[in-house]
């Protein structure tokens, strides 16, 4: 039988109970995870107990009102407050989520946040995403194009347009890519579900040029067929869009033209 041990630096420990003389009716307990890379403790994760009848419904809105209101030094991004930036994707109580557009009242009594699996911590909730944007812009995600629009500017039919439903719509939270168990394993060299939508959000499209050229450079064992379509990615997007399926139709056409 196999046993893994982690290195003694990165058990996370029990940390500290805040806030318990909070009194009311509605208390929820959150338990955040917690580490400073300048005191070289090991990470820990914190309680803090929040009254719910003085603090908005998402978990932003609590974790908001420990900042300002019981522990200062609490460390994460948000910006938008609208699921439009995917600044605050973290993951919560084990499903990579949201924190502005995930309700308090849909999780158990005791909460569990972390920041997002797989990637480097910055401080507590803020991960590294130094990596996955580089993954990112590997796929030029971009119009790519030889010759000039006719009239002015590249026009589309509204099927044509339609095509791009799903794809676009893709706000780099890295929820899906750090869900995903190859990604875990192989992340230097596959490219990930967000970077492989976006690569197909951008063959998709009639007026990009360089089809053959972009299935050429994800023609590749690594970059592209690590994908075993076990869906996390589909399940964790908080969009609602599906990763798996813009994958899959990558190796369709790859398939296809392989035997022209």
């Amino acid at each position: 039988m196999v046993q893994f041990t982690l290195p003694v630096n990165s058990k996370v420990k029990k940390g500290i109970t805040h806030n318990t003389t909070t009194v009311g009716r509605n208390i929820r307990t959150f338990e955040i995870y917690r580490w400073n890379p300048d005191d070289g403790d090991n990470p820990r994760l914190d309680s803090y107990l929040v009254d719910l009848d003085r603090c908005g419904p998402m978990v932003l809105d609590a974790l908001l009102k420990i900042k300002n209101e019981i522990d200062s030094t609490l460390a994460f991004r948000r910006s938008c407050r609208e699921g439009i930036c995917g600044s605050c994707a973290m993951n919560i109580n084990g499903v990579n989520g949201l924190a502005c557009t995930q309700n308090i009242s849909d999780l158990p009594s005791r909460v569990r946040i972390y920041p997002l699996p797989h990637m480097p911590v910055v401080k507590d909730l803020v991960p590294d995403m130094s990596h996955f944007f580089e993954q990112h812009a590997k796929v030029e995600p971009w119009l790519k194009a030889a010759t000039a629009p006719v009239e002015g500017e590249r026009t589309q039919s509204e099927e044509q347009r339609a095509r791009l439903d799903g794809l676009y719509e893709c706000i780099l939270c890295a929820c899906c890519s750090t869900s995903c168990p190859s990604y875990w394993w192989n992340t230097e060299r596959y490219l990930g579900p967000a970077s492989l939508l976006q690569a197909y959000r951008w063959i998709a499209d009639s007026r990009d040029q360089a089809t053959g050229e972009r299935l050429d450079q994800l023609d590749d064992v690594f970059k592209l067929y690590r994908c075993h379509t076990i869906m996390n990615c589909t399940n964790a997007c908080p969009k609602g869009l599906n990763p798996g399926r813009a994958i899959g139709e990558i190796k369709k056409r790859l398939a296809r033209r392989s035997r022209k």
